[in-house]
C-alpha cells in the first residue's frame, strides 16, 4: 500500500458556509485525549499561512463537554458537537481510554455527528489511536486505515472490517485520512496542508514548526525490535550527499563507497534508518522533487524528469502515476489552481 494513495484535491468546502470563509477545521476531543495529538492538529495548522502571513484555516476544538485526558488534566473545548455540521475537515485526535478503544463503542451523539459530517462532505481525519474513534462510527470499513503500530493487536481486533496497514505513517484514502502516533501526526497535518495549498505553504508551516516537511519510510523503523549494534557512522551524511545529486545518475555502488561501506552494510545500515532500502529512498526522493517542480515552475515535463533524476517524461508519468495515481500534466494543473 502507498502512503499518500489519492489524488490531491482542493479543500473541502460544504455549500453551507461562506465560499470565503477560512477553510474550518473542528477538532473533537473526548475521554482519555491525547494531549500531544491535540497540539499537534491545533499547531501545525496555526502555521499554515500565505505569502501574507494570513492564517489559512479557521480552527475550533469542539466536543460534547469538558473531557479528562491521559494525563489526568481536563480540557474544556470551545464548541460543541454542532460544529460539525459545518466544518469542512474533522479532525479527531488520539485516545487511550474509553468505548473506542476497549469494546468497540462509541456514544451516541458522537457517532451521528461524524457521520453526518462524512455524509455531505467533510474531509475526515485522525491521528494515532483517534482511527479507533472513526471505526467504531463505522467510517473506516472496507477502507486503508492506519494507526500506531503499538495498538495493532487490540484495534486490529475490535475492527477487523478495516483494512488496517500498521506499517505506514499515515494513509490519504482521499476523504479519509488516517494516521499512526505522534510525530506522523504531524507528517499527515502537513501532507494536508500540501495538498490544499501547495508545497511553499506546507514548507513555510514545518519550518515555523521546526520539523521536517516530510520524513522517510514508515513504521516499520520504529517497532520495538533488537538494533544491532552500530560501529562507525551512519547513512545520514551520504543521503545528504545523494539529496544534492538527485539529477545526477548516483548508483548503489557510489552511496555505498561515499559512506565507507560495503554494498551489502551500507544497504542493511541504509534499511535499518530509514526503513527503505537506497533505491526505494532515492526514487521517492525524485518523485518528492518532481512534484515540487511541478507546482511552483513552468518546465516542461521532460525537464522536470531531467531535474529530478527520473530521466524522461515517460519515466515521470509512470512513477507519479504510482505514486498517487495522476499524470504530471493533471497534477500540476490541480496545484497550479489551488486556493492560496
Amino acid at each position: 500500500m502507498r502512503k499518500n494513495r489519492a489524488m490531491p484535491r482542493p479543500a473541502a468546502r460544504p455549500a453551507t458556509r461562506d465560499r470565503n470563509a477560512r477553510h474550518l477545521i473542528a477538532v473533537l476531543v473526548l475521554d482519555g485525549l491525547v494531549p500531544f495529538d491535540l497540539g499537534t492538529a491545533t499547531q501545525v495548522f496555526i502555521a499554515a499561512r500565505d505569502d501574507d502571513l494570513t492564517r489559512l484555516y479557521d480552527i475550533r476544538v469542539c466536543g460534547p463537554g469538558p473531557v479528562t485526558t491521559e494525563l489526568g488534566f481536563t480540557v474544556v473545548p470551545s464548541a460543541g458537537l454542532e460544529t460539525l455540521d459545518e466544518a469542512d475537515t474533522v479532525i479527531v485526535p488520539g485516545i487511550h481510554r474509553g468505548g473506542p478503544v476497549t469494546d468497540g463503542t462509541l456514544p451516541a451523539d458522537v457517532r451521528e455527528a461524524l457521520v453526518a459530517a462524512a455524509a455531505r462532505g467533510a474531509r475526515i481525519v485522525s491521528i494515532c489511536t483517534g482511527a479507533s474513534v472513526l471505526a467504531a462510527a463505522g467510517l473506516l470499513d472496507g477502507r486503508p486505515a492506519a494507526t500506531h503500530w503499538a495498538w495493532a493487536e487490540r484495534i486490529g481486533g475490535l475492527y477487523p472490517a478495516v483494512a488496517w496497514d500498521f506499517d505506514v505513517l499515515f494513509v490519504d484514502d482521499g476523504d479519509v485520512l488516517t494516521s499512526a502516533g505522534v510525530g506522523a501526526g504531524v507528517d499527515l497535518c502537513l501532507h494536508i496542508i500540501r495538498t490544499d495549498h501547495g508545497s511553499g505553504v506546507a514548507n513555510r508551516a514545518a519550518r515555523r514548526c521546526v520539523v521536517p516537511p516530510w520524513r522517510d519510510g514508515g513504521q516499520a523503523q520504529y517497532i520495538e525490535r533488537p538494533v544491532p549494534a552500530v560501529n562507525g557512522a551512519g547513512t545520514e551524511t551520504t543521503r545528504a550527499w545523494v539529496l544534492d545529486r538527485l539529477a545526477e545518475p548516483v548508483t548503489l555502488e557510489e552511496m555505498a563507497g561515499h559512506a565507507r561501506m560495503s554494498v551489502r552494510t551500507f544497504t542493511r545500515r541504509f534499511r535499518d534508518e530509514t526503513g527503505l532500502s537506497p533505491r526505494q529512498w532515492l526514487l521517492r526522493r525524485r518523485v518528492e522533487h518532481a512534484r515540487v517542480l511541478l507546482e511552483s515552475t513552468d518546465l516542461a515535463v521532460d525537464a522536470v524528469a531531467r531535474r529530478s533524476g527520473l530521466g524522461s517524461a515517460t519515466a515521470l508519468r509512470q512513477h507519479l502515476h504510482a505514486t498517487i495515481g495522476v499524470a504530471p500534466s493533471a497534477y500540476r494543473r490541480t496545484f497550479r489552481h489551488s486556493p492560496s
